[in-house]
């Protein structure tokens, strides 16, 4: 239950981190003309370093928390299939982490060149960083889209999974990845509450019948 939990806060401290930053009507047209967040985010990072840093660090911590919450819940879920599921959205997690380390380094290029030249760096290499050495990271990170939907298909087989769980599993397939992202309000409710009722409810069901058996 801790990766769903520390998975939603990472989403709102990101989202807070931006809204916090104190930019103008002028500077968020600005923003929002540019085709990636990643400027935004640099800037908001300029100005409001702590909760940037924090929002950035819980969502890193998230994603290696939430290796060991898909793995329980396509145990819970059952059969070679729901493993294959697994492997993939794993997968895509560890590709979070290789973004989460761009990220670092884009903050460092804040703090030790400015804003200015760090963000016109960032975004001249902005497609090879997202990409990764060989496109390795951006092909894994595909994973949290094919597992979702391989989970959903062995769930609806298993008969572990309803409609529901399923559309819900799949939608969370498709939650942000990549290089300085955005987390606005409609992310963080869907990104998160989505983590908590999916994941937490297989937690808390796997944890009664640990108690039942006990």
């Amino acid at each position: 239950m801790l990766g769903p939990v520390v998975w939603f806060a990472a989403l709102l401290v990101r989202h807070l981190g931006v809204e916090t930053a104190g930019f103008t009507v002028a500077e968020r047209a600005r923003f929002d003309a540019e085709p990636f967040a990643a400027p935004e985010q640099l800037a908001a990072y300029a100005r409001n370093p702590e909760l940037v840093t924090a929002g950035y660090a819980l969502f890193a911590l998230a994603a290696i928390l939430l290796c060991a919450t898909v793995v329980v819940f396509a145990r819970e879920i059952g059969g070679r299939l729901a493993l294959a599921g697994a492997a993939l959205f794993v997968a895509s997690l560890f590709a979070r982490l290789y973004f989460s380390g761009i990220d670092l380094a884009a903050f460092e290029l804040v703090d030790r060149t400015g804003l200015e030249k760090a963000t016109e760096f960032v975004m001249n290499a902005y497609v090879d960083l997202s990409y990764g050495l060989w496109r390795v990271p951006v092909t894994a990170s595909v994973g949290s889209i094919a597992g979702a939907v391989v989970l959903a298909v062995a769930g609806w087989r298993a008969k572990a999974l309803g409609v529901v769980r399923c559309l819900l599993l799949l939608s969370f397939g498709w939650v942000f990845m990549g290089v300085l992202k955005e987390a606005d309000l409609a992310t963080v409710v869907h990104g998160g509450i989505v983590a908590i009722v999916l994941f937490g409810w297989s937690a808390v069901n796997s944890e009664k019948r640990a108690w039942i058996i006990l």
